[in-house]
């Protein structure tokens, strides 16, 4: 499938910050295995997501790690839990690989 084309004022208002993940727990009420993740993103506090990462992440292994996350979408409702921002990853088959930066940068620095 060939990607759709955008331009560059298009991307410009996707807003992709790093940010910290301070808080991991499971989530028994999604529909697919994932995580409630609390991320902190310094200047625009702490948001929230669901991901679905277990099969690669534990609870553990997420915890102070820096991720790439879209902090401008509108939220959305996952079962009794409200996603505030979206979590960037590759998919690799059925698994999703986080992507993060590979130095540690300031929390809630924008990619450009």
């Amino acid at each position: 499938m060939k990607p759709a084309i955008i331009s560059f004022e298009d991307f410009q208002k996707v807003d992709i910050r790093v940010g910290k993940i301070i808080e991991v727990h499971d989530f028994p009420k999604a529909k697919n295995p994932a995580y409630q993740i609390k991320i902190d993103f310094g200047g625009l506090g702490v948001k929230q997501s669901s991901a679905q990462i277990t099969a690669l992440y534990t609870k553990e292994q997420l915890l102070n790690k820096e991720v790439l996350a879209v902090v401008n979408f509108e939220p959305k409702q996952i079962a009794n839990f409200l996603s505030e921002c979206l979590i960037l990853g590759i998919q690799n088959g059925k698994e999703v690989v986080l992507l993060r930066p590979e130095q540690s940068v300031s929390i809630g620095t924008p990619v450009r």
